[in-house]
């Protein structure tokens, strides 16, 4: 077998976690008895893993996919949509997405075998990339903030409120995003310091909705709101970041050039 084969079959049998499995609606995973029957028993179009790589190999490498990515079997492979197998063409390149897979499959086989065992001082056991570092079971390995920001630009403020309930909905707990009030600050702070400040005082009050023990973003709250000219507003967000922490030195300073002081 060829060292990216090893390296993705490694991968996938670290991905059987039970907390990833539960969130998965792979095919293989969900029904294997059904979905083996309707593996082939020979492969066509192998351009990655090698040619005479067994069933049962090709079988877990993929299932690691599907689990690191969150998808099922269709997302790379054309079928009948229906959850199974039947009727799935394997071979085909039509679908673009299968064409980017093998993209990352070399991609993961070059950074475990050639770059980061250049690493200085490497921890030992060395840990390998895989698809759930990066994807954590969603399609696309975007972070909260990248998304959240993305929103912003192309449909305004209150989509992108409207898709961080949405997300915290349907992906709290899973590992998929960055649901810390760190990530929010952060988003915030980025369209602050880029002169954006309606838009970053919205997600300060919306971080401030899901989190009102942070002090960190009723600091900032009171940043943002004394950068706008929102005098009253910064005041009470800095006397809520002391209520929260008496001895913060940001929110008394703050309060005293507010006040005068």
């Amino acid at each position: 077998m060829s060292s990216c084969a090893r390296l993705l079959l490694r991968s996938s049998l670290r991905l059987r976690l039970p907390a990833i499995a539960a969130a998965s609606a792979c095919c293989l995973a969900a029904a294997p008895a059904a979905a083996a029957a309707q593996i082939p028993d020979t492969f066509e179009n192998l351009q990655v893993l090698p040619k005479d790589i067994s069933r049962e190999e090709l079988t877990d490498i993929m299932r690691g996919i599907a689990l690191g990515l969150g998808v099922r079997c269709q997302y790379c492979h054309p079928g009948n949509g229906g959850g199974g197998l039947e009727g799935t063409d394997f071979k085909t390149d039509d679908d673009p997405d299968k064409v980017k897979a093998r993209f990352m499959m070399k991609m993961v086989a070059m950074l475990n075998d050639s770059t980061l065992p250049r690493l200085p001082e490497r921890d030992q056991p060395s840990l390998d990339v895989s698809c759930v570092t990066c994807h954590h079971g969603l399609s696309r390995p975007i972070t909260l903030a990248a998304d959240l920001t993305r929103t912003i630009d192309k449909f305004g403020v209150d989509a992108a409120v409207t898709r961080y309930h949405e997300l915290r909905e349907q992906y709290y707990g899973t590992g998929a995003y960055d649901f810390s009030p760190i990530a929010l600050n952060e988003v915030g702070r980025s369209l602050g310091r880029s002169g954006r400040s309606a838009e970053a005082i919205a997600m300060l009050e919306l971080n401030a909705e899901q989190y009102p023990q942070d002090v960190t973003t009723a600091v900032a709250l009171g940043q943002l709101h004394a950068q706008a000219g929102e005098r009253e507003k910064a005041i009470a967000s800095f006397e809520r970041a002391l209520q929260l922490q008496p001895n913060n030195r940001q929110a008394r300073q703050a309060l005293q050039r507010l006040r005068g002081g």
